[in-house]
This record gives structure tokens, C-alpha cells and sequence, in this order.
């Protein structure tokens, strides 16, 4: 992108870069089921949508310029939307990341930022996010114009989702009785359930979560795959619109997930198969005269997942620990 263009010029330029997602019909008994494709954004996951949105709206207010430079806590997706959208802006982005982040994402960010920061000391939830948190608040403490993305609260995410991920699929949908949908920093369960309530106003919205997040509550345990879940209960879960919740083991992720690329052709990561595990689990729960229409989203690919959640031996193990 010319380096003559402003920044204002610039985030113009790249909204047409965020089209429609597609929405795929599976075959499956007793339900209308479908998946709605987040890893056809333009960096692979559903993230794309509030790292661009949250990077428009503070350029168009000022509050970021060419001189700035942004600072977040990423498992990896978010992280690698910035890295993407502040490269074609021209801004300096920081990624702060934790032993969890898959290799190649990891490989990835350190070849399109400057300086990455990666924390290695576990919180008291066994996990890596409050350790992160952590160092980003040390970042600005450091670092004049440094701003925060803030994915956990910025009323920001939660607006990309309700102007864009669920206007989409109020335009796609006549009628629509379930939506399935994993929650992390839960911008996305919360801008979506609010648009879609509006829209359908007998819809059921379940959020998906996995054993060991802290998310709703219980007891803290080791989690080993990111995208889902958290060690924290995030500011814009207060936003959503929630009739129940489904916790997921994470070895029954990894048989969804496989299950959904040998028997429906997705090739699909870990949140993504928490979710259609979640529907699976639901099903006696849905089950009607009418077959009621789902929604599950499926938030990126399986590429940063290979040595995984579709390694067998990795599973094993993951199965044999739990």
C-alpha cells in the first residue's frame, strides 16, 4: 500500500477487504445445521473482524496515528489480525504472547513485527493470561503512544460483531432457533447475541466454553487449547445475551474436530470443534417436530492445529493426563 496515503486513506482502502463469510449446511439428524466459515476472512479466523473494526474506529477519532503503537494480549489469532492490518497501516504492533501459541504463529509474528514480547511464568489459574495482561500494562507504562487493543472490554468488539459477523447472518437467515458460540474474550458471543436477539427474538443463544476456563465459573484447571476459554471473566461477557452455557471437554474438541473433516469436509480448529461438540451435546435438548435450524461458528482453521489437536499422539497423551 503507497506510503503516501494517509492513515484515514489507508483504513478506507482496506474495508473492502472484509467481505461476507460464507454459511455451509452440514448433513445432520434431527436439526437444520450450519457453520458459519470465520476462517474466510482475510488472516484466517473470526478475529480479523474486531482487530479491524477497534483500528478504523480509533484511527477516524485520532486517537491512532503513524507514530503510535499498539500493544496486545494474544493465544494467536487476534495477534496475527494486528500484525496483518498495523503492517498495511504502517503502525509499530506489539504481541504479547505465552508458550501456548502454536510455532508457526509464533514464527509468524516475530517476521512481521519489530519486538514481540512472550511471558513464560503461569498465573494462579495455571494459565498464561493474567501473566500477559501483566506485560501489557508494563508496556504502557514504558512506551510513549502506546495504546491497547484491548479485545476483553473494548465496547469496540462488540460493535464489529453486531455491525458486521451478525448483520451478515441476519441477511442470510429467514428464521434461525440456535446459535453455538465458543467464548473467549467474548466479543463475539456479545455483539452477536444482542443483533441476533433483535432479529430473531425466539432464537436460544448457547456460549461454548471448555473444562478448566474460569469464564462462568468453577474451578481452574490446565488448559492446552487456546481460542477458547480464559483464566478470566472478561468485561464484555456483561454485554451478552446468554440462555445457557455448555462446557466441553477438550478431548471431545479433538474428536469434533476430526469428525467434522472426515464426515463434512471442514477443516476447522479447536474452538470450532468445541462448538460442534456443543451442538451434539445439545441435541436431545433441540430435538422438535419441526427440526429447528443451528448455527455453530467456526472461528479459523485447522492449519495452526496440526500438531495438536489432529496429531493423534498428541491426543493420546491429552486423554491419558486428563
Amino acid at each position: 500500500m503507497s506510503q503516501s496515503l494517509t492513515l484515514l486513506e489507508k483504513i478506507k482502502a482496506l474495508q473492502s477487504s472484509l467481505r461476507e463469510t460464507p454459511v455451509v449446511q452440514l448433513d445432520h439428524e434431527g436439526v437444520f445445521l450450519h457453520a458459519k466459515l470465520e476462517y474466510h476472512n482475510p488472516f484466517g479466523s473470526v478475529k480479523d473482524r474486531p482487530a479491524f473494526w477497534i483500528l478504523k474506529s480509533n484511527i477516524e477519532s485520532f486517537v491512532l496515528g503513524s507514530e503510535s503503537i499498539v500493544v496486545e494480549s494474544s493465544s494467536g489469532n487476534f495477534a496475527t489480525a494486528l500484525a496483518c492490518y498495523c503492517r498495511l497501516l504502517g503502525i509499530q504492533f506489539i504481541p504479547v504472547i505465552d508458550p501456548n501459541i502454536n510455532a508457526n504463529v509464533e514464527f509468524f509474528l516475530r517476521g512481521m513485527c519489530s519486538r514481540v514480547e512472550k511471558v513464560d511464568v503461569r498465573d494462579d489459574t495455571g494459565g498464561f493470561l493474567k501473566t500477559r495482561l501483566q506485560r501489557v500494562e508494563s508496556l504502557l507504562e514504558q512506551l510513549p503512544g502506546a495504546y491497547w487493543t484491548n479485545q476483553y472490554a473494548s465496547p469496540l468488539a462488540f460493535e464489529a460483531h453486531y455491525r458486521l459477523t451478525a448483520e451478515e447472518i441476519c441477511q442470510t437467515f429467514t428464521q434461525l432457533d440456535y446459535v453455538f458460540v465458543g467464548v473467549s474474550t467474548a466479543g463475539t458471543i456479545a455483539g452477536l447475541s444482542c443483533r441476533l436477539k433483535e432479529r430473531f427474538p425466539s432464537i436460544r443463544v448457547i456460549a461454548v466454553d471448555t473444562e478448566g476456563s474460569v469464564i462462568f465459573g468453577g474451578q481452574p484447571k490446565r488448559r492446552y487449547i487456546p481460542g477458547i476459554g480464559a483464566s478470566i471473566t472478561p468485561e464484555l461477557l456483561q454485554m451478552a445475551k446468554i440462555d445457557d452455557v455448555v462446557k466441553v471437554p477438550e478431548i471431545e474438541a479433538v474428536q469434533a474436530c476430526n469428525e467434522l473433516l472426515y464426515r463434512h469436509g471442514l477443516f476447522v480448529g479447536g474452538s470450532s470443534g468445541s462448538a460442534y461438540a456443543a451442538v451434539k451435546r445439545y441435541l436431545p435438548t433441540m430435538r422438535s417436530l419441526t427440526p429447528p435450524r443451528v448455527l455453530f461458528l467456526c472461528a479459523d482453521r485447522g492449519s495452526a492445529y496440526l500438531n495438536t489437536v489432529f496429531n493423534p499422539a498428541w491426543a493420546h497423551q491429552l486423554q491419558t493426563e486428563r
